[in-house]
Order: C-alpha cells, then sequence, then structure tokens
C-alpha cells in the first residue's frame, strides 16, 4: 500500500496544500518552520489518529481556525483505491474510511500502515515504557489482527476495574475473570512477536550501530505468576491506590547493553541508531510476515548522525523498498538517490518542482 494524494487543511501553519505522492521516494524540502513536518504529521494522521509530535490533536488546528482535515488516497495491492479523513474539531477527531465512519481510530492502520523516524526517536530509548509498548503493540497488530479486539476489550474492563476501585465498590473483583484471560493473551502475542523480530532485530542493530543490545519482554506481572494469581495477589495494594498493578498495561521492553539499560550508557546518538534500528528492523518483519510494504517517514534523518552511520542508516532504509518521504533543508539532497518527486514548501505552501 502507498499513499497516492493528500489534501491538507488548517495543520500547523498549513492553511492549505495539496501533494501528489509516487510509490518511491518524494523529497520535501525548505527553511525551518516552513511546513515540511507538518506534512509528515498529516500523513502519520492518516494511519495512526494522531501525530507523531504530539497526543493531542488539538494542537494541530492553525491558528485562528476552528477545524483541521487531512485526506488521502491510498493505493492497495489490489489495485484498489482507499480513501481516508481525519477531521479534528476542538477536541473531538473523527476519522472516515470511504466514506464510513470508524468506532476505532486503530481501524486506519489496516488501511494505511505508516511509520517514523524523526529527531526525536531517541526518545524510544531514554522515556517510560508507554512508547516502547506502542511501537510492539502496532506491529503485533499487523501479525495478529485478532490482538487489537482483545487490547480493546482489555483496556474497556481495565477502567471498569480502576473505576470501581476508586469508589470503594467491591465488585471491582468482578472483572479479575476476564482481565486474567485477556491479558494473558496479550502478553503471549506480545511475546511471540519479539521472539519473530529478534533475527531482524540483531541484524539491523549490527549494521546501524555496531553494539551488541539485547531486548526483553516484560508482560506487566511477575514470571512466577498467573496474571489472575498477580490480580489477586495485588488486591490489597491495588484497593488502597485504586489503579490496577499487574497486567499487560503495566509491559515495557527492556533494552540493555550488557545488562544495562540503554538509556543510562548509550549517547543521544547511539539511542537514535537503536531506536531507529528498531523501527527499521519491525519494518522488515512485517514486509516478510504480511507482505505489507509500509510506508515511512523521515524527518532530517541526517540530523545528529556522522558520515558513517549516515552512509549505515542509508543503506538499511534503502533495503526496505518502500514509499519513502523525506524532508530536507536542502533542495539538492540525495541521501537515497534521485526523488521521484519534489516539494519546496515555504510559509506552509507545497510548490510542485
Amino acid at each position: 500500500m502507498s499513499l497516492a494524494e493528500l489534501s491538507i487543511r488548517n495543520v500547523r501553519c498549513i492553511e492549505e496544500a495539496r501533494l501528489e505522492l509516487p510509490r518511491g521516494l518524494t523529497l520535501i524540502w525548505g527553511g525551518n518552520g516552513s511546513g515540511k513536518t507538518s506534512v509528515l504529521e498529516s500523513i502519520f494522521m492518516l494511519g495512526r489518529g494522531r501525530s507523531f509530535r504530539t497526543r493531542n490533536n488539538s494542537r494541530l488546528i492553525s491558528r485562528h481556525k476552528t477545524f483541521s482535515r487531512v485526506i488521502g488516497k491510498i493505493e492497495t495491492q489490489a489495485c484498489l483505491p482507499v480513501s481516508l479523513g481525519i477531521e479534528v474539531v476542538a477536541e473531538r477527531t473523527r476519522a472516515r474510511i470511504s466514506g464510513r465512519d470508524v468506532e476505532s481510530l486503530a481501524e486506519l492502520s489496516q488501511s494505511f500502515a505508516v511509520q517514523v523516524i524523526d529527531p526525536g526517536i531517541h526518545r524510544l530509548i531514554e522515556e517510560a515504557g508507554h512508547r516502547r509498548r506502542r511501537w510492539l503493540d502496532w506491529s503485533v497488530f499487523h501479525v495478529e489482527p485478532q490482538f487489537m479486539e482483545n487490547w480493546t476489550r482489555y483496556t474497556r474492563a481495565l477502567k471498569q476495574r480502576n473505576a470501581a476501585l476508586r469508589t470503594s465498590d467491591p465488585h471491582a473483583l468482578v472483572w479479575d475473570e476476564e482481565l486474567a484471560r485477556l491479558g494473558e493473551l496479550i502478553a503471549g502475542s506480545r511475546q511471540g512477536l519479539i521472539e519473530q523480530l529478534a533475527p531482524y532485530w540483531r541484524e539491523t542493530v549490527a549494521a546501524l550501530s555496531g553494539l551488541d543490545i539485547d531486548l526483553h519482554y516484560h508482560r506487566g506481572w511477575s514470571q512466577d505468576y498467573t496474571l489472575a494469581e498477580a490480580l489477586a495477589a495485588s488486591r490489597a495494594r491495588d484497593a488502597s491506590r485504586q489503579v490496577t498493578h499487574a497486567g499487560p498495561h503495566r509491559a515495557d521492553v527492556a533494552v540493555r547493553v550488557r545488562g544495562r539499560p540503554a538509556k543510562e550508557v548509550l549517547s543521544r546518538g547511539q539511542q537514535k541508531l537503536v531506536a531507529a534500528a528498531l523501527t527499521v528492523a519491525q519494518l522488515k518483519l512485517l514486509k516478510d510476515a504480511t507482505a505489507i510494504t509500509p510506508t515511512l517517514l523521515l524527518d532530517d534523518p541526517a540530523a545528529e548522525l556522522d558520515a558513517e552511520h549516515l552512509a549505515r542508516f542509508v543503506d538499511e532504509v534503502s533495503r526496505l523498498r518502500c514509499q519513502l518521504v523525506v524532508t530536507s533543508l536542502h533542495a539538492e539532497s540525495r541521501l537515497f538517490g534521485a526523488p521521484d518527486r519534489t516539494f519546496r514548501m515555504e510559509e506552509g505552501t507545497a510548490h510542485p518542482l
């Protein structure tokens, strides 16, 4: 699948823009603040329902405007076009697929698989587990479609249990059986994905960084207990703090160097390379396991990388043979070869060249 057409309205500094994109390489260049990254955010929203820079979509709405809207046309492998639309009004995000309102923003990923590597990707290593859970779950969702339904039902039950705990409702425990059943399924799916990813990860992280780095999945409760047992053992603590402690919502993917957390050992540049390796390995697995060829967005890929590591990065990304949308400050950028199409961004306007 690939993005063929993109229409943007009132996204940050972009009042209105329309871009036709090739299946191969698109270069978007321009000065700082010209709207390059906002184009990438708009593309990302079509497949995720949110930006990669903020979890609050209302922040994307242009100043003095009341809404933002992104519309895209996706070309599928079956050559059947799919239209996607995202509209943000105040705090509400509405999504449509081929004219149909979606019940969950997660449905967008089924129609358009998109991933991004931006200058802030080091946060995948540096910050708390929620980012790595989101990274992992995007892969699991594509490899095992049943996963999203299990996660949605688990999240609903978790909210009900936590709400009951906050009101000291004795019926909070009625949700334990459902949480335990779904939580075990979710953990199993995630663990299976990590095992599938292992050879891609070892190959990619070695190629990009030259480092020996381990990934370990921590499921969110002790390996010595089933989730049902962990929930039972934590009941007094849960009641006291009015929140559920054990479960896959507390899971993490530990990234370690010789047994130590990577964020404590690696430089910012090394963190960026390792985080990029997580994403590239993920996309390699996805292509092999599902025959899906995702769209990859690269925001200023040369930032903070020396010549040697940039060359390694370019080589690994080029092997994906996927649709690339790359931003640069320079029109002559040829990191990935001559672009199939080029746009110059100036004051929020996209000029095709």
